[in-house]
């Protein structure tokens, strides 16, 4: 077995319980009474919270499990954590008198966030007493975790904290009962060993190792990935242990690499019965609906990339004698997925489909994802449809919204419109020649839509995504800055448009819906990027930090060495857009009205806003349709389900990007410095779209400082700089597969 270095994640397990100034009465005794009485008061406490109501010492007793013989032990310790003012304390021994939780004692719930380096934070349930209001002041910090106040939490763990407001303003938050395990499963590879083995957690927030029997084994080999559930979380015990219930192979593998980042973030992997069952009941052709628009004489075409295989959007333009008018036809995956249905119960845990540069993980199960919901050239599909026109200026003029039934014409591709309409291929357009105007038309109408959005503010950050290439045995060839040209703008813009008129129709017609919001910047943020760009030396605009003041910013460096650096920075002052039945407008875009309507195969809050327009179109036939019975829960829960997704995608390319790297040690790259931190710098390669890290030890020319305002740091000595957004050599240090981390040094 892997010998453990002081000072290492698997060594930094806490032993002692949490709470170590609790309570005074045990202090100068041995050290394993001192340890119970702690432990009680913190169970003491937790008690008490969790019953709600004042409570007799009887009733604690019993409560936590306590012998007679330990009454006097608990009359203490209750003496103390009242005279500590955590308690609520009955005057005189009348018999009976109840305890209950103080209001100063501090108490909180939420979600534990471990480090690596064997600390953490408690991320509140209710966290407006340690985030910045908005306009009300700085921000404040999630509440610190020492090591040793972090119990028997681990990573994930839902617990009740006590907090502690410390100097300079800092809370420090004690766990003081762990309410509900995050880990009962979790991903690791597996050291095995003559009686007992090790499960090493993927994890690295786990800072134990799962002790593993042999007879538990399911048959793994030394060195395999594999899923362990825990089955014993002793306190005070090191590494708990557990049952390996899947293997899943050799991690040298990319797909097994693939199904470990599945399983460390939780994703829904595996359909229902039920949920298979229901798809497969679908007849394959779409029978006749007389409450269906008939649009299949309309010349919708589908524009996606090479490799898609559903299709949710088809588009269709034509001109008018005032200017344009857009069809955005939708796959109306709510005939199909209905509420309370085996289908929707399963996309809605899913919330949303997860891409893989080697695997999909789907919201909805692949006859209907890949067939029946999908768009595909030459069959009748369902679909729900905005009819638009706008005028020469891309202003609106008026928005149906229909259910439809569609028929695709044409399967094109970003790469097939663009050599059409940019490279004026004369191949090309003699095979499409018969939707060549119509593609012009398109053309000519998503450019005065882009303008008119642009005018109103819509910031217009460029971020660019890896492209991962494989091979065909599942190896990585290269990766790559995935391409962007004018046709995903000609469909982001049909897109937004859609999005935007469905929001306000709903919106006006008081229909509830899920919003897609994106909220105002914080303000201490944005002063923090205006003092730093004063300090390049750029003339900022007025005062007023609204969209097109950002939008200006990135006009002053458009084009210039400078672009990188401040488009970065300025987008780490952004918030995080999310969904919300409460329609606060989308700062990003300048509008007054989004919601996501165009996706429905694979995000679950397009689904529900399909079932929004349902209620609108049914409310003229007296008829009341709800999307769902909690739209404040489902937002939060589908953000959740959002952010996971992202997570797992941006750590599958980056396992990815490793593997790539691995054979390529000692090699020289030019780079772009992408991130600086007290650590080191981050570099991002210009031949290849991935990035390592510096650390700062290996910058051995002089001792260097982090200048944190200004994203740089600075030799103490010589006075050179490495900045965010500066060039440099970088040469290939080493490769960690396990880590999945790329070392550079100075080349």
């Amino acid at each position: 077995m892997r010998k453990r270095q002081k000072g290492s994640r698997q060594g930094l397990r806490r032993e002692r319980p949490a709470g170590s100034r609790l309570p005074r009465s045990a202090k100068g005794g041995d050290r394993r009474s001192s340890g119970r009485s702690e432990a009680l008061a913190q169970e003491i406490i937790g008690f008490l919270h969790r019953e709600k109501e004042p409570r007799s010492m009887a009733d604690i007793m019993r409560g936590i499990a306590l012998s007679r013989g330990e009454r006097k032990m608990l009359a203490g310790i209750l003496a103390d954590l009242c005279r500590q003012e955590l308690l609520a304390c009955p005057r005189g021994k009348k018999k009976g008198a109840a305890y209950f939780l103080a209001a100063k004692a501090g108490l909180a719930e939420g979600i534990v966030e471990v480090h690596p380096r064997g600390f953490g934070f408690a991320i509140l349930a209710d966290r407006g007493d340690v985030s910045r209001q908005k306009g009300k002041g700085p921000l404040r910090q999630d509440p610190f975790i020492a090591p040793h106040n972090l119990g028997s939490a681990h990573q994930g763990d839902k617990a009740l904290f006590r907090l502690m407001p410390q100097r300079r303003g800092r809370t420090e938050a004690v766990v003081i009962k762990v309410i509900e395990r995050a880990a009962s499963l979790l991903p690791g590879i597996y050291e095995a060993g003559r009686e007992t083995g090790l499960v090493l957690p993927e994890d690295e927030r786990f800072l134990f190792n799962v002790l593993v029997h042999r007879k538990n084994s399911c048959g793994a080999r030394n060195g395999d990935a594999v899923v362990v559930a825990i089955t014993d979380f002793k306190d005070g015990r090191r590494n708990p242990e557990g049952r390996i219930v899947e293997v899943l192979g050799d991690p040298r593998d990319n797909s097994v690499q693939a199904a470990i980042v599945v399983r460390k973030h939780r994703l829904p992997h595996t359909f229902s019965a039920d949920a298979l069952e229901e798809a497969a009941r679908f007849p394959d052709t779409l029978p006749a609906q007389e409450d269906r628009l008939d649009l299949r004489a309309i010349p919708h075409v589908t524009i996606d990339g090479e490799s898609a295989r559903d299709f949710d959007d088809a588009v269709a333009v034509e001109k008018t004698k005032k200017g344009w008018r857009l069809h955005v036809s939708i796959a109306d995956v709510s005939y199909y997925v209905r509420p309370g249905s085996a289908l929707d119960a399963d996309a809605y845990a899913r919330g949303t489909s997860v891409y893989f540069p080697n695997l999909v993980v789907p919201m909805l199960p692949e006859r209907l994802s890949n067939n029946l919901c999908s768009l595909i050239p030459n069959e009748p599909r369902p679909a729900f449809t905005a009819i638009m026109d706008f005028d020469r200026t891309g202003r609106r003029l008026a928005a149906k919204f229909t259910k439809s039934v569609i028929v695709s014409q044409q399967r094109l591709t970003y790469t097939i419109v663009k050599k059409i309409l940019v490279d004026k291929d004369r191949g090309l357009a003699g095979k499409y020649r018969t939707i060549l105007e119509q593609l012009a038309a398109m053309g000519a109408l998503a450019a005065v839509l882009k303008s008119r959005r642009m005018e109103r503010g819509s910031i217009g950050f460029s971020i660019p995504e890896a492209a991962v290439l494989m091979d065909v045995d599942g190896g990585v060839s290269d990766v790559i800055r995935a391409e962007r040209n004018m046709a995903h703008e000609l469909i982001e813009e049909f897109m937004l448009a859609a999005n935007e008129a469905v929001a306000f129709r709903l919106a006006e017609k008081s229909i509830p819906t899920l919003f897609r919001i994106h909220e105002e910047p914080d303000n201490e943020k944005v002063l923090e990027f205006t003092a730093f760009a004063r300090s390049l030396g750029l003339s900022l605009p007025g005062k007023d930090p609204g969209p097109k003041w950002f939008g200006k910013v990135l006009a002053l460096v458009a084009g210039t060495p400078r672009e990188y650096l401040v488009s970065n920075i300025l987008l780490r002052t952004m918030q995080r857009a999310r969904y919300t039945p409460e329609n606060m407008g989308h700062f990003g875009l300048a509008a007054s009205h989004y919601t996501h309507f165009t996706s429905p195969i694979r995000r679950y809050p397009d689904l529900l806003v399909h079932r929004s327009l349902t209620a609108l179109l049914a409310g003229k036939k007296g008829q009341n349709i709800s999307p769902a019975p909690d739209l404040v829960q489902a937002g939060d829960f589908l953000s959740g389900r959002e952010r996971a997704a992202v997570e797992a995608e941006r750590e599958m390319i980056g396992r990815l990007q490793v593997r790539f790297m691995a054979d390529k040690t000692g090699q020289t790259f030019e780079g772009i410095v992408s991130g600086v931190s007290a650590f080191g710098l981050f570099v991002e390669l210009l031949d290849h779209f991935v990035s390592g890290a510096v650390e700062i030890a290996a910058l051995q020319s002089d001792y260097f400082r982090f200048d944190e305002k200004n994203y740089r740091l600075i030799g103490s000595r010589s006075g050179k700089t490495f900045q965010l957004g500066d060039l440099i050599t970088v040469r290939v240090a080493n490769v960690d597969l396990r880590q999945h981390r790329i070392n550079f040094v100075p080349a």
